[in-house]
């Protein structure tokens, strides 16, 4: 049936975006709970940066109509790929620019992951109704 072929691919698409959003939400928990930590070292700056880039990226993407948010947040990806390497052609080689630019890319695809396996969603660790059976996961 024609209409069961087209409506899959949205549904995947809504999924990913709402697995985007609440993967920005707990990431951005965890940056204002540890902001102030360190601020003027060059590992503070980065954490800003990246919480100051992710939240303009939700903001973006939560501003355009419903049928378009997971498009602007694949081209996001695109885009700060794209200033990622511009950024990188301006170092020294001796750092291995490109293998340093790899590795931060893998660590940002790791995170979703480790976020997904841990539980899946974010939470207020306060809220008395959201529980979790025994052992089902922990924060480290």
């Amino acid at each position: 049936m024609c209409g069961e072929e087209d409506e899959a691919p949205t549904s995947l698409e809504d999924n990913l975006y709402t697995a985007f959003l609440a993967h920005a939400r707990a990431l951005l928990s965890e940056h204002a709970r540890l902001k102030g930590r360190d601020p003027e070292s060059a590992a503070g700056y980065a954490d800003a940066l990246f919480a100051a880039a992710l939240r303009r990226g939700r903001s973006d993407c939560e501003a355009r109509e419903p049928a378009e948010r997971y498009e602007t947040m694949a081209m996001q990806s695109l885009v700060f790929a794209r200033l990622a390497g511009f950024l990188a052609s301006h170092l020294s080689l001796g750092e291995d620019p490109l293998r340093r630019v790899m590795e931060a890319m893998m660590h940002g695809y790791s995170e979703a992951e480790q976020l997904e396996r841990e539980h899946g969603h974010d939470h207020d660790e306060d809220d008395p109704d959201h529980t979790h059976g025994p052992g089902s996961h922990y924060h480290q």
